[in-house]
């Protein structure tokens, strides 16, 4: 029996010292914890600057969607009830805003900045513009003459606006366009937080240029077209048929058909809010002088050898599902089925027709 106890104490002992010692490898070293945070501290200043802008973005989109809208919906009750047109100033346009969209702060046009930013970055290659000097229309590069007024809505968007003094409005048509015939309005989605730059949280409606700095991507083009925004078929995206008819029905969009399939022109109508923000047969031969660097294109259909400027066009090739050439729609449709295009080869471009379902061809949004 004592020899069977001394057996047991020794396989016990055994067992203790196998437990530490694999207690001490399982465990993990002071280095170890270290290298393992490190690691997750670099995966996170990596890819938590995109995620916060992927967000901002998206917040910045759906803020535009559901103010611009919440505007629509104000303007056209003042077009029922005859109430949009007639003002002398913009200060009286606005007072009468009021009763229709939440208001909470009104600046007349000496203390613009009281109700919305200091200065707006509205185009990267240019100094930011002081806003106190938007003082009237011509800010706006419109030929209105009409005040500027700056108010503050209850949901937190600042905004500068100049009344249209020859608004025009149909009681009798509830898919009036009444906000684009009774104003110019530039917004700050974020109110007083950064970045203000145009095109992120800075929005605009008629706006087509800001203090004398357009705001063009490419200055060269900005006496025959501003282009705002180029924007790949990935980023703005299909409607399907029900949802290209139902935006049809609703005014959202101002398509004359809709595709039975995936409406990649209608998500391009869509994107650049509008058909006449879509560049024309003569403004794409414009753009084709522009990016092959030649003036020998002088018809819609015409062809160029001369080759693709890479540089000049690096703009529209980095938005390219393609290496090497890209496609962009024309605001023209042809039927139900196509819509004109513009197609720019490495040595060769000509307007032709595209499938609506064509998911490789981008958007080309313009200011006008």
């Amino acid at each position: 029996m004592k020899k069977n106890y001394t057996t047991f104490k020794l396989l016990k002992t055994e067992q203790n010292q196998y437990l530490r010692v694999a207690s001490r490898h399982n465990a993990f070293t002071l280095a170890e914890v270290l290298i393992t945070l490190a690691v997750i501290g670099i995966v996170a200043v990596l890819t938590i600057p995109s995620l916060v802008k992927n967000y901002n973005e998206k917040a910045w989109e759906s803020g535009q969607k559901v103010f611009e809208n919440r505007l629509l919906v104000a303007t056209r009750q003042m077009n029922t009830e005859e109430k949009l047109a007639g003002y002398s100033s913009t200060m009286d346009f606005v007072n009468e805003l009021k009763k229709y969209i939440k208001i909470t702060r009104v600046c007349d046009n000496d203390n613009i900045t009281k109700c919305f930013n200091k200065e707006v970055i509205w185009s990267a290659d240019e100094e930011p513009v002081d806003m106190s000097k938007v003082t009237d229309a011509s800010a706006f590069g419109l030929d209105w003459e009409t005040d500027t007024v700056a108010v503050q809505f209850a949901n937190g968007v600042n905004a500068v606006i100049a009344y249209n003094p020859n608004a025009t409005q149909d009681p009798y048509n509830n898919q009036f366009a009444a906000t684009s015939k009774s104003m110019a309005i530039l917004y700050d989605l974020s109110g007083n937080k950064n970045p203000n730059t145009n095109g992120k949280d800075i929005k605009h409606i008629n706006v087509e240029q800001l203090a004398g700095v357009s705001g063009c991507l490419i200055p060269e083009l900005k006496d025959t077209m501003c282009i705002t925004k180029i924007i790949s078929p990935e980023e703005y995206g299909y409607l399907s048929y029900s949802a290209c008819t139902e935006a049809k029905n609703k005014g959202e969009i101002d398509v004359d058909a809709c595709y039975n399939g995936n409406d990649y022109f209608a998500g391009a109508v869509k994107a650049c809010g509008g058909i006449n923000n879509m560049p024309t047969e003569s403004q794409l031969i414009d753009l084709a002088k522009y990016v092959y660097n030649t003036d020998s294109i002088n018809g819609g259909t015409s062809t160029t050898y001369a080759p693709l400027d890479t540089e000049i066009a690096a703009q529209f090739l980095s938005a390219s599902p393609f290496s090497g050439y890209f496609y962009v729609w024309s605001g023209q449709e042809n039927s139900s089925n196509y819509a004109y295009i513009r197609y720019f080869f490495s040595n060769r471009t000509r307007w032709d027709n595209a499938s609506r379902g064509s998911s490789n061809i981008l958007a080309v949004c313009l200011d006008h």
